[in-house]
């Protein structure tokens, strides 16, 4: 049964507080940051005093309320917690402590990450100063619902414990969600692995695998015609899905877009090959660039290329990569180091095998992830719900 609490302002059950200091060089102070959208103060990187321009720095304590004046309109609103007590904030941090005979900080807590009270800091912050901050005074304006001390408290609690449950709904998806990402390395493992190999192993040199077989730059040789252009960022990793390739001209191409791609093309990112980024080249892109940055296989009849593909995604293949990258800040393995890789190539029957039960093995992989993605939006969707109905008198 819903009961309507009596609403009180901020300033009812809130007050100012100041425990002020002037910062010193030499001395070292942790800083406080509020996190928007409710979601909690934080502790940011710590400062020497002689680092502020602030003349003066205001110490928090376990309970107070801190207010970002510029996003507060964002939710940036917290109650600190144990562990930030005795950080410091700046002028631009207003500090307030409850009222104990009359708030629950924590009931201010889980109000500050609701869409209400965003929507009225954001009513509160408008005009002033021109920069939508919002002044103290116009924060303890903001209208709370505020049932008997002993109410927040019991509701408080149930919120607490259905969270608690909520979140450990959430901790077993994600062991699910990791899991079920293990399942097709798993398979890759015992698949391509040179102790089973049968003496099928070659390397990409004797393979017969044509490697980056045509080079061409567009700046010079049509620049004023348009192509389109696959970078390394437009392959999302492990899946080979392309995304958001763009078509650029030719006099505007970078100098790294040179390499030729036909259909069913094998691309292998060689720059942090760790990384898995690869992808099969589908009709739409037959005849157009990537970068530099890839090696561009040709399989001859022999092999199939999602077989390829399968193969350059298994530990067997990145630790050899690994094994040969050069370079700093972005690691890589040039042609030569590459054409030295071993691979395991069995016939083409079995490489077909091999696609269907890994495809399928995706497949479901995938069918998992979906399903786990969607009971993440039910779960996210439950705590807002819950703060809704406590705060309407429902809990």
């Amino acid at each position: 049964m819903s009961k309507k609490f009596p609403l009180a302002t901020l300033g009812e059950v809130v007050i100012s507080v100041k425990r002020s200091v002037v910062p010193v060089p030499g001395t070292t102070y942790r800083q406080i940051g509020v996190k928007l959208w409710g979601r909690g103060a934080y502790e940011r990187e710590p400062m020497d005093g002689a680092q502020t321009k602030y003349r003066t720095l205001f110490r928090v304590e376990a309970g107070d309320i801190i207010v970002n004046k510029i996003w507060a309109r964002n939710g940036s609103v917290a109650i600190v917690e144990e562990s930030l007590a005795g950080c410091y904030g700046s002028s631009e941090f207003p500090i307030f402590a409850p009222i104990r005979e009359k708030l629950d900080c924590r009931w201010l807590h889980w109000l500050t990450k609701t869409r209400s009270f965003w929507n009225q800091c954001d009513e509160k912050s408008r005009g002033t100063s021109g920069k939508n901050r919002i002044r103290p005074e116009r924060f303890l304006e903001i209208k709370i619902p505020l049932p008997p001390l002993p109410e927040q408290r019991r509701i408080v609690a149930k919120i607490k414990e259905l969270t608690a449950k909520i979140e450990e709904a959430k901790g077993l998806r994600r062991e699910t969600i990791e899991e079920t990402e293990t399942l097709v390395d798993s398979a890759l493992s015992q698949i391509f692995n040179q102790e089973k190999s049968c003496g099928l192993i070659s390397s990409i040199r004797a393979s017969g695998l044509e490697i980056n077989r045509e080079s061409r730059n567009p700046a010079i040789v049509n620049p004023n015609e348009d192509f389109l252009y696959l970078d390394i960022s437009n392959v999302e990793s492990k899946t080979g899905r392309i995304l958001g390739v763009k078509r650029i001209q030719g006099y505007s191409a970078p100098s790294r877009a040179r390499r030729v791609i036909k259909t069913n093309d094998v691309l292998f990112s060689t720059v942090r090959p760790y990384l898995k980024s690869l992808a099969i080249v589908t009709p739409f892109l037959d005849n157009e660039i990537c970068s530099t940055g890839f090696a561009v296989f040709s399989c001859p009849k022999g092999i199939n290329p999602k077989f390829l593909f399968y193969h350059f995604l298994s530990p067997f293949f990145i630790e050899q990569c690994e094994a040969k990258m050069r370079g700093g800040h972005y690691p890589a393995i040039n042609d030569t180091n590459l054409k030295k890789l071993k691979l395991i190539i069995p016939d083409i029957s079995e490489q077909n095998r091999i696609v269907t039960y890994l495809d399928n093995l995706q497949a479901k992989t995938d069918s998992l992830k979906r399903l786990q993605h969607e009971t993440q939006s039910e779960l996210d969707a439950l705590i807002p719900s819950i703060l809704a109905k406590a705060f309407k008198g429902e809990l």
